[in-house]
């Protein structure tokens, strides 16, 4: 499984590190201990990312739901 953040671009690297690690389910209290930041930079940083509006998208490969398993092929008899 992978994380995409679309529109990342428009995000400052503060920003964009925040948003992984809020979208990876960390705490504001975490992510403040883990950048060494305060909680209410934590806040700002998260709240400006949102309004330059980024998008999350989880990629999971069709293998890991069951759904793309390969196929069979039979070999036809000469």
């Amino acid at each position: 499984m992978k994380i995409e953040i679309r529109g990342a671009e428009k995000l400052s690297f503060r920003e964009k590190q925040v948003v992984a690690l809020k979208e990876m389910g960390k705490t504001t209290q975490e992510i403040a201990r883990t950048l060494r930041i305060g909680t209410s930079t934590v806040a700002t940083l998260y709240n400006r990312a949102r309004a330059k509006g980024y998008e999350v998208v989880i990629v999971i490969p069709g293998e890991v739901l069951g759904l793309l398993q390969e196929e069979e092929t039979e070999i036809e008899p000469d």
